[in-house]
């Protein structure tokens, strides 16, 4: 598990290197808050406590996306691209080659990156958002430690889910158009253009019970102290099994894609 270790925090540093980049995501992170912040509080003031939340919390609401959304690649920019281009140029067999378990090795490499994107264009936002508006910030240590739990649960499913979608370049030898469909279906049913509770009837529950919704509305709704006891102690049980459900199905995955490899003579 040290090399793994060594792999998270050199993937860590690897994106700390590209300090205008990360300028400019807090830049652009904070510009679009502010949008949809104004959008969010036109919207709220139309419809007080429309999905159970207040102004003030659903202007949080906006710049927890805002914050996490680099973290869980939710527009991409993840190392599934790098892994799809790997599988299609044929150097995934070098990959194959290495004393080290593939989706562990590519696990340690994502949580780096996500890591890194939490601090570097996660915090800053955030900050500036809390600054320029009334947000609604839990009080309690106990609080932000469960917050931060169920963050990393939901950077666990954003990366199987994402594992999944490039490895479906084995067979399909571009996996580019499954990584937009998966990218669009996680900015909507993750609850990023907006929150899930405010969706209406059958389509909410749907919604509210796919993997997406673990990486940001259930991390959101913990933060706004939605979730506590009972309700808490579900909401990490849902990302778990999600989590676990994805995991196990990403390692059935990429035990048929290396069998087609060696199938294909590697």
């Amino acid at each position: 598990m040290r090399l793994y270790g060594v792999v998270m925090v050199g993937w860590f540093r690897r994106y700390a290197t590209y300090r205008m980049a990360t300028a400019a995501g807090v830049f652009t992170n904070t510009a679009f808050g502010f949008i949809m912040a104004y959008t969010y509080t036109a919207l709220w003031d139309e419809r007080p406590q429309l999905g159970g939340y207040d102004v003030s919390q659903a202007v949080t609401y906006v710049w927890l996306g805002q914050a996490l959304l680099m973290a869980c690649a939710l527009m991409g920019g993840g190392f599934e691209d790098e892994l799809i281009e790997r599988i299609r140029t044929g150097d995934i067999a070098t990959d194959l080659y290495r004393p080290a378990d593939l989706q562990l090795w590519w696990l340690a490499c994502d949580l780096g990156r996500a890591f890194f994107h939490l601090v570097g264009r996660g915090v800053i936002p955030m900050a500036i958002g809390a600054f320029a508006f009334d947000l609604t910030l839990p009080g309690s240590a106990l609080t932000w430690i469960a917050f931060l739990v169920c963050v990393v649960l939901g950077l666990l499913v954003s990366f199987a889910i994402r594992f999944l979608v490039a490895l479906s370049a084995f067979w399909l030898m571009d996996g580019s158009g499954m990584a937009q469909i998966s990218w669009l279906a996680g900015m909507f049913f993750s609850g990023m253009l907006l929150p899930l509770t405010v969706f209406p009837g059958t389509l909410g529950e749907v919604a509210r019970a796919l993997p997406w919704s673990s990486v940001l509305q259930i991390p959101a709704d913990v933060f706004l102290g939605k979730r506590t006891g009972w309700a808490l102690a579900e909401a990490y049980a849902f990302q778990a099994g999600w989590a676990l459900a994805l995991l196990g199905a990403g390692r059935l995955l990429q035990t048929a894609a290396t069998r087609r490899v060696v199938l294909q003579g590697g």
